[in-house]
């Protein structure tokens, strides 16, 4: 049974795809509430397809989540992280912009052996 932290998919659907031009360069940046919805909405669907501890990702200033299995990280720092900008998050979220390359263009700073999140990208196909 879902948890009142699901995602539905229809609004993490409807969230997303209302970002669409935007990161088309269509239009001009959405609402922050629109954006920190789609933000946090698609961190937590990463969360439940990727469900554990040990990577903390971070999309400033609107969501942290920790996801991943293997060992849980409890104090201080964590030693996998993944820290991204949000236009960046939701490139990668919808399959516009490979992992890969997130990271070689330094979009993307992964730290640690269980960072690489390509495995569970793209959330949401654009």
């Amino acid at each position: 049974m879902p948890t009142s932290r699901s995602v539905d998919p229809a609004e993490l659907r409807a969230a997303v795809t209302a970002m669409s031009a935007w990161l088309s360069g269509k239009e001009e940046k959405p609402p922050r509430p629109a954006l920190a919805a789609a933000v946090r909405l698609s961190l937590r669907a990463l969360a439940e397809d990727a469900p554990g501890k040990s990577v903390e990702v971070r999309v400033p200033p609107f969501a942290a989540v920790q996801c991943v299995e293997g060992p849980r990280h409890t104090r201080g720092t964590p030693p996998n992280v993944v820290e991204t900008d949000p236009r960046t998050w939701l490139e990668l979220a919808t399959g516009r912009l490979k992992w890969t390359d997130a990271v070689e263009a330094g979009r993307v700073t992964a730290s640690g052996t269980r960072a690489d999140l390509s495995h569970w990208l793209p959330i949401v196909p654009a």
